[in-house]
């Protein structure tokens, strides 16, 4: 048995780089009275929970159990769930497959972080193998560097190139009253922030945002019954291919490309640069914005920064990516990928002030995270 599934509730907080003003239940609870609101429904109405965060970054454990209060899932069927920097992306399938089996009507799924309580670096050194595949750069961003500099001697891309996807998240985050970060920059601006691991500028990366997000997914027939307009799943891809650090091509991000082939195939999509209304991107850092486009399928091998010059990623272009600001903006690990799905159901609803693009019809999200894996989400104006 399956049933179509529809998402018809989003809430977030305001992310900052601390939020001091709350501890972990009560930025959960945030989110989720948040979405509650947005659907008009209350915690009764809800039929089970799925929550995650990057608890190995925080060295707190089974969050599941100490935020009942927050997440409201007290004597009500929860699960946690954690898959590194694609947390978020994996709660949101997750809610959609447990509603999808039609084991439940309807599901809250909840991402959360306190960055400014973990060490990021730390957890991703000490999370690999100490003899095979501890690298001596390990850590989110070296990696991010070796991937960005292969990618510049294959195709001849510049920094300034990657400045320009910086520049446009920033502007759109500009319009975004919950993002962290809410300024706009220059590429001159990028091109003179502090290099952290060359090619990769201070400005070129995301931050680290306290912050949480909860997303409601329900049936066909309640969601049609509870939203004059869900955003509706249509379909869903997951690529976790690696489990070592060693073992990725840094030249390449097969995971993402094999990933949006099967999405693709699954909704009938020839040519997504004309088809796909909306991307909200999981992009960690600048260079991810003009690589990994090229591995949607979106322009041929080293083609991307045409596009961003072209402004065809911009708001008003062919196919607006990250109205919200993206990663760029904001990043709270364990809820980066729910607000990917969030912020895209916002725009399928036609529910983003500020940061709505016209007409949406179909909006993809993405999630990233561990040795490159890519999670993919769907969603559309009408039930596939």
């Amino acid at each position: 048995m399956s049933q179509r599934v529809g998402i018809i509730g989003f809430g977030q907080t305001y992310h900052r780089s601390r939020r001091d003003d709350v501890n972990g239940v009560e930025l959960i609870n945030e989110a989720v009275r948040a979405a509650l609101e947005d659907a008009e429904l209350t915690i009764d109405d809800i039929d089970a929970v799925v929550i995650g965060n990057m608890d190995h970054f925080e060295a707190v454990n089974y969050v599941d159990t100490w935020s009942v209060d927050g997440s409201g899932a007290w004597m009500k069927p929860l699960i946690k769930l954690t898959t590194g920097g694609t947390t978020g992306s994996t709660l949101g399938i997750a809610g959609y497959h447990h509603t999808a089996s039609e084991l439940f009507d309807v599901v809250l799924v909840i991402g959360w972080e306190k960055n400014s309580e973990s060490d990021t670096t730390g957890a991703i050194i000490t999370c690999s193998d100490p003899i095979f595949d501890r690298f001596s750069f390990s850590g989110a961003l070296p990696g991010l560097a070796v991937e960005a500099s292969t990618y510049m001697k294959r195709y001849g891309i510049t920094e300034e190139d990657a400045a320009l996807v910086t520049v446009r998240d920033r502007e759109h985050g500009a319009n975004n009253p919950y993002a962290q970060l809410q300024k706009p920059v220059t590429v001159e601006e990028v091109m003179q922030s502090p290099m952290l691991s060359w090619p990769v500028k201070l400005l070129d990366i995301c931050p680290r945002s306290d912050g949480a997000a909860a997303v409601i997914f329900a049936g066909e027939q309640k969601a049609k019954k509870l939203s004059p307009r869900p955003a509706w799943v249509l379909s869903t891809a997951v690529r976790h291919s690696h489990s070592y650090f060693g073992d990725i091509n840094y030249e390449e991000i097969h995971t993402m490309q094999e990933a949006v082939k099967e999405l693709y195939k699954n909704v009938g999509i020839k040519e997504p640069l004309k088809e796909l209304d909306v991307v909200e991107l999981y992009q960690p850092y600048s260079f991810a914005g003009l690589k990994w486009i090229e591995a949607m399928g979106l322009c041929k091998p080293g083609e991307s920064p045409r596009l961003l010059r072209d402004k065809v990623t911009h708001m008003d272009g062919e196919l607006p990516f990250n109205p919200s600001g993206g990663v760029i903006c904001t990043n709270c690990i364990g809820a980066t990928g729910l607000l990917r799905i969030g912020e895209a159901a916002l725009q399928v609803m036609g529910r983003a002030p500020g940061r709505q693009v016209p007409d949406v019809n179909l909006a993809l999200s993405t999630g990233f995270g561990g040795a490159y894996w890519t999670d993919l989400m769907l969603l559309g104006s009408r039930p596939w």
